[in-house]
């Protein structure tokens, strides 16, 4: 087990927290004008799936469970869970449904993603920080609204919702970060 600083937890990480095996789904990192930084974690844990959230100060020491990050290329879907292939051994692993959470919305064919295997069951997947996506529907743009800092609503081709700026219309491809939803560019391809 290595220890680290609650601060440098992130999403996709495994901890042992009392023993037992966790992976993070949140964290998040909260600095008040006064009192001590905290490290908000909303995990689940392997064995069960029983979600649970904790709160550290940033500074604590927490284990972070020995996982061996592997690169796999997404293949496909099916009744099973999401096929993925190590391209280097070409061996095959299926993700469950429960530990994909709500990334499978950005999953794409031949997509290489993380994860992070421990005793070589898949426990948790790090999609890639961006993905580029087209604007499949979104509101047009009201004359008079500033550039700057008004967003509207759009709709990705993978049905998720996420803001654009107002310059952007239906057909745009856009690259997204996974982490939030959020607009990053527009698509330079």
């Amino acid at each position: 087990m290595v220890k680290v600083i609650a601060s440098s937890v992130r999403k996709g990480n495994v901890l042992d927290v009392d023993g037992k095996l966790y992976v993070v789904l949140t964290a998040q990192n909260f600095h008040p004008g006064k009192g001590t930084p905290v490290t908000q974690v909303d995990m689940r844990r392997i064995v069960d799936g029983v979600k649970v959230s904790e709160r550290w100060r940033t500074t604590e020491q927490v284990e972070r469970a020995f996982v061996e990050d592997v690169n796999f290329q997404y293949l496909y879907e099916d009744g099973e869970g999401f096929h993925f292939m190590n391209p280097a051994t070409y061996d095959q692993v299926v993700v469950d449904n429960e530990t994909m959470g709500d990334q499978k919305a950005y999953l794409q064919e031949g997509m290489t993603c993380i994860l992070s295997m421990h005793e070589g069951i898949p426990l948790a997947l790090e999609l890639p920080r961006h993905v580029t996506l087209e604007i499949t529907e979104t509101e047009p743009v009201v004359k008079g609204q500033t550039a700057s800092s008004s967003y509207k609503p759009a709709m990705l081709s993978n049905g998720v919702r996420t803001l654009v700026p107002p310059h952007i219309n239906a057909g745009t491809r856009v690259v997204i970060a996974t982490e939030d939803n959020s607009y990053v560019e527009r698509a330079k391809d």
